[in-house]
């Protein structure tokens, strides 16, 4: 396949519905290590926090057509993606408008299925990474039926499994009613912290509960994670060598070899190509 063929692309929801779990932090940092290796990729910021689309150093002022405008069919995604810092990344920037249109849909003709319509056509992306809201609402229902998977981020602690619970039940609603493909990726630990008793505990639980659904890569506790939003830039941009920087650069390479196993889904490179950032 020509690197610039388009195709449909695998799109991939993160999505948690608690909040403060490191999901855009991993949204951002797994759409900037596909990039990284070589997959072309695109960033829809679903949150109306916007989180994700500042932390690509995306300012309002440039934001000429948002994801609210996708979604209500304004515009198509192709003409609302912006170009990032990194190469081969694109985003779909956030709104502030978000934040009323769960009231928007509620009225609107076939509801569930309006990021599904948008979004399911050729495009000269590999991958499309949806950061959802931290809330089982309309938005995310809509990135679930739009999505071929979902990827969960679990911050190690004690009530993570309880909330996995809610999510994965959802899921299963969502599979039946609307969306037959939608199955969960992986499950993907973050904030580790090797000398918490606690995040070993929860970890072990979670391996032992949803087995090979748990990604052998695990995101470390690691200030640069942290740092890294407020220079609008990708931990794995900001510092690659850091400890968080090469975890969500592994959990990268595990979701080609994931996808790689499923018929029909993803990229279907055989070998990973080496890492390459350069911040534009």
């Amino acid at each position: 396949m020509e690197q610039n063929t388009p195709k449909i692309p695998k799109i991939i929801s993160v999505a948690n519905q608690k909040g403060g779990v490191g999901k855009t932090t991993t949204a951002v940092n797994l759409a900037t290590a596909l990039s990284a290796v070589g997959q072309r990729v695109l960033l829809l910021d679903l949150d109306s926090q916007g989180n994700a689309t500042t932390g690509l150093d995306i300012r309002r002022s440039q934001i000429e057509g948002s994801v609210y405008e996708v979604l209500f069919g304004d515009i198509s995604p192709l003409q609302s993606a912006m170009k990032t810092k990194v190469p081969n990344l694109h985003v779909i920037p956030s709104s502030i408008h978000l934040s009323g249109a769960e009231i928007e849909l509620v009225s609107t003709e076939n509801r569930e299925f309006k990021l599904r319509n948008a979004l399911r056509q050729t495009m000269p992306y590999d991958y499309i990474i949806i950061d959802c809201p931290p809330s089982l609402s309309l938005l995310t229902l809509n990135a679930f039926v739009a999505s071929d998977s979902i990827l969960v981020p679990l911050q190690c602690e004690f009530y993570a499994l309880e909330g996995l619970s809610h999510l994965v039940k959802t899921i299963e609603r969502v599979k039946t009613h609307f969306n037959p493909v939608l199955d969960i990726q992986g499950i993907v630990l973050t904030m580790y912290d090797p000398r918490n008793k606690l995040s070993a505990q929860v970890a072990e639980e979670v391996r032992n509960h949803f087995g090979e659904k748990v990604y052998n890569t695990v995101i470390p506790r690691n200030v640069r994670l942290s740092e890294a939003p407020s220079h609008g830039l990708p931990a794995i941009v900001y510092d690659m060598k850091c400890a968080g920087s090469q975890a969500y650069i592994q959990l990268a390479r595990e979701v080609i070899a994931r996808e790689k196993t499923s018929p029909n889904n993803g990229p279907k490179n055989d070998d990973v190509p080496s890492v390459r950032v350069n911040a534009a």
